[in-house]
């Protein structure tokens, strides 16, 4: 069966048609899992899918104001949180339910929010000195229990916003600290580097916000390289499901394997990259590869990823990087800065060559 309303993000020979900027609406679950569930999942997942696809659509290609107006959400008094509860409505932002001046809920989704926000702003901030993900005191908002069983989780130029999922395919989008680091970095990038939302810059912008969701759960839990999952997404699917998140990095391709939501897509290497239409022309399948050589560098440099390869790669989304710098650019771009910073010929910058090459990126 065909299902137009997954095709809609493309134009036929040109870019995709929200894409005409650089601060798109970007989603955890992309859409080819969606049309699996369609196609193969049960009559409740299926609902569910088709609910999230109409939901998610309704965002598609908005140029939030407020991302280019971040003065108006600054704060001067350091990490600043609201939760907000749309009570399974689509109305943003909701009822407040919890700030930094409340005391503790009972509600699994508001608190996850509101720690793991927290957690990322706090990795920012002690690992880079920016001041939240803009980097003039934005208050970190965020609303929970959004639509009714809605499976996605996304940044959208001014909060984040949660869905509770269908307890078939997904939990509720607030149990992975990586899923909200990856998505608030979203905001990082789009008040920094604003990089394109297709083709090899949009796989660089999701990469982007994997390396970084990795990273801030490595961060809070005191974890190295050698040590860290390097999963995208652990714990988000239900038990039903035969996988172990959304993407690992480690292992490009390997994070699921099952009936309902099919076989994880991603390349690890320029050699398997995936030329399509869908998906923004491969934002969230070919992202596998710079996933990849973050991995492979930082397991190279052995210590804690956010101490070298992580600030290399933040210097470089940060002040090096244009709109449109695909994987090549971005690689070379890591091999300069870290001679820069270790001198040329040093063991990390060995490190940031070794990594790019054995994807076949350089």
């Amino acid at each position: 069966m065909f299902y137009p309303i997954l095709e809609t993000t493309v134009h036929k020979g040109n870019e995709p048609n929200y894409c005409d900027i650089n601060y798109p609406v970007c989603f955890i679950i992309p859409e080819y899992i969606y049309a699996h569930i369609i196609r193969h999942g049960n009559d409740e997942a299926q609902r569910s899918a088709l609910y999230s696809i109409a939901i998610s659509e309704r965002f598609r290609g908005r140029r939030e104001v407020v991302g280019l107006m971040p003065s108006l959400f600054s704060m001067a008094g350091g990490l600043q949180r609201t939760i907000f509860n749309a009570h399974n409505n689509i109305l943003l932002p909701g009822d407040i339910v919890y700030t930094e001046q409340q005391n503790p809920t009972e509600d699994p989704e508001v608190t996850e929010a509101y720690d793991y926000s927290g957690d990322t702003y706090n990795f920012y901030e002690e690992a880079y000195n920016r001041n939240s993900i803009d980097g003039k005191g934005m208050r970190l908002n965020s609303t929970v229990h959004y639509g009714q069983n809605y499976d996605n989780a996304f940044w959208n130029g001014s909060q984040m916003i949660y869905g509770d999922g269908d307890s078939v395919v997904f939990q509720r989008f607030t149990i992975a600290m990586d899923v909200v680091g990856h998505e608030l970095t979203h905001g990082v990038t789009q008040h920094t580097a604003a990089l394109d939302y297709f083709w090899q810059r949009g796989a660089r912008n999701e990469s982007v916000s994997d390396c970084f969701g990795s990273m801030v759960k490595q961060y809070a839990l005191k974890q190295t390289a050698d040590n860290a999952d390097w999963l995208i997404g652990s714990g988000l699917f239900t038990e039903k499901i035969n996988g172990r998140a959304l993407r690992s990095m480690e292992a490009p391709g390997t994070a699921y394997d099952d009936p309902h939501i099919g076989k994880d897509p991603q390349p690890a290497d320029m050699k398997n990259y995936v030329e399509t239409s869908s998906d923004n022309g491969g934002v969230h399948i070919n992202s596998g590869i710079p996933n990849h050589a973050f991995y492979l560098i930082s397991r190279e440099l052995g210590e804690e990823s956010w101490k070298i390869a992580g600030k290399v790669w933040y210097i470089v989304i940060t002040t090096l990087t244009q709109h449109d710098t695909d994987f090549a650019g971005f690689a070379n771009l890591t091999i300069q800065a870290s001679g820069e910073i270790y001198g040329q010929g040093s063991k990390e910058q060995k490190a940031f060559q070794n990594g790019w090459k054995q994807v076949h990126v350089i």
